[in-house]
């Protein structure tokens, strides 16, 4: 039943027609107000997926696009793209008076959220039965035609191969082969616009970085990312993986909910210069705000240092030292040897209510403050 007429002004129409698409606050009534083809529109500002700003985005013929997520809604109607029209926003009624655009706020239409089949990676993380399962993620950038050899892969090798003697199943990920989007800060635009699964993996069905989280969310019990060192840092290839996990991390922070339980990981380290321990800080940090575990000694690493540029030389060494091999396969035995008694144990994660000084855990100290 329609309730009685509630307009409200929104401005000159002059003035409002200048933009195709803004956000706008009607008394208590947060709308994306639109204009095209000399027909005003205004529909709610929330969109149906996560909240985003409608009036934020722009509009794509007559509809709306989310500057979240990339979902559409007709600027007039409310309406979901061609195929998703069950899909829609109130619309708000819209009339021209004296110059003035005026929104009738009291007589929307019903908002209606039309089920969406749930992304694959979106399942809720249970460890299928079976034996010990352990991924190697190679970060390693080359060339595909005209490959070289790699110290780093070189001894991420071993280290599957130990995991293989050991019963374990193994898996490769080579992040050099995978066509994977960088993070584009969905983060920076709201903590609920970065999503899991990841907001790109869920909009871009070809983008290849949901073999990444399927395998550690889903998969491994144990993971050995190996790195070479690039300027006394890690990979880029690694840093373009690092920050599409973000998604991961924000899962915990903003949702209370570990995605990451009873995971191991380890790390292999190999550059022409130094800086190892940099390196390791840095990735060790990273993993254990996913979440995981770590072994004594969780990592191995090679350097001949700063002097030492002869790069064939540095290759032959790693190449043929059994030292650094049976390094490989110590960290392979010490993760597995870690992620077993996890899961016979059953190691309860540390509730919310622990977590004070965390990334994204906010002090009620500070904020009673504030």
């Amino acid at each position: 039943m329609a309730r009685e007429p509630e307009w409200i002004d929104a401005g000159a129409a002059d003035e409002l027609a200048k933009h195709s698409c803004r956000s706008a606050r009607l008394k208590n009534t947060q709308i994306a107000l639109t204009f095209r083809d000399g027909v005003f529109g205004a529909v709610s500002n929330a969109c149906n997926h996560v909240g985003g700003p409608l009036g934020d985005g722009g509009l794509d013929g007559d509809y709306i696009v989310c500057p979240w997520h990339q979902w559409k809604f007709h600027r007039v109607t409310g309406k979901g793209e061609p195929g998703f029209e069950e899909d829609c926003v109130p619309a708000f009624p819209v009339k021209l008076e004296g110059g003035h655009v005026f929104v009738d706020i009291a007589n929307p239409t019903k908002r209606n959220k039309k089920p969406h089949d749930p992304h694959p990676l979106a399942r809720k993380p249970m460890r299928a039965p079976g034996p010990l399962r352990l991924a190697g993620i190679s970060t390693t950038a080359m060339d595909a035609r005209n490959p070289r050899f790699s110290g780093s892969d070189h001894l991420l090798n071993h280290a599957l191969e130990a995991g293989k003697k050991q019963g374990a199943e193994t898996k490769l990920i080579t992040l050099n082969t995978l066509k994977f989007r960088t993070c584009e800060g969905y983060f920076s635009k709201s903590s609920r616009a970065c999503t899991w699964p990841c907001s790109i993996t869920q909009m871009d069905p070809a983008d290849e970085m949901d073999q990444v989280y399927e395998t550690l969310v889903h998969w491994a019990d144990a993971v050995i990312v190996s790195t070479p060192i690039r300027w006394g840092a890690a990979s880029a290839l690694y840093f373009k993986m690092v920050e599409r996990l973000n998604c991961v991390q924000v899962d915990v922070a903003s949702k209370e909910e570990q995605l990451i339980q009873n995971k191991v990981a380890g790390f292999i380290i190999v550059g022409g210069q130094d800086n190892i321990q940099g390196v390791a800080g840095s990735m060790l940090s990273f993993f254990a705000e996913l979440g995981f575990f770590f072994p004594q000694f969780p990592y191995v690493a090679h350097s001949r240092g700063w002097s030492a540029e002869d790069m064939e030389n540095n290759v032959r060494v790693v190449r043929d030292s059994k030292f650094l091999a049976q390094g490989a396969a110590g960290l392979a035995k010490r993760c597995l040897e870690l992620a077993d008694r996890l899961l016979k144990t059953g190691t309860p994660m540390v509730p919310m209510s622990e977590r004070g000084g965390m990334k994204g855990r906010a002090n009620p100290e500070m904020m009673e403050r504030d």
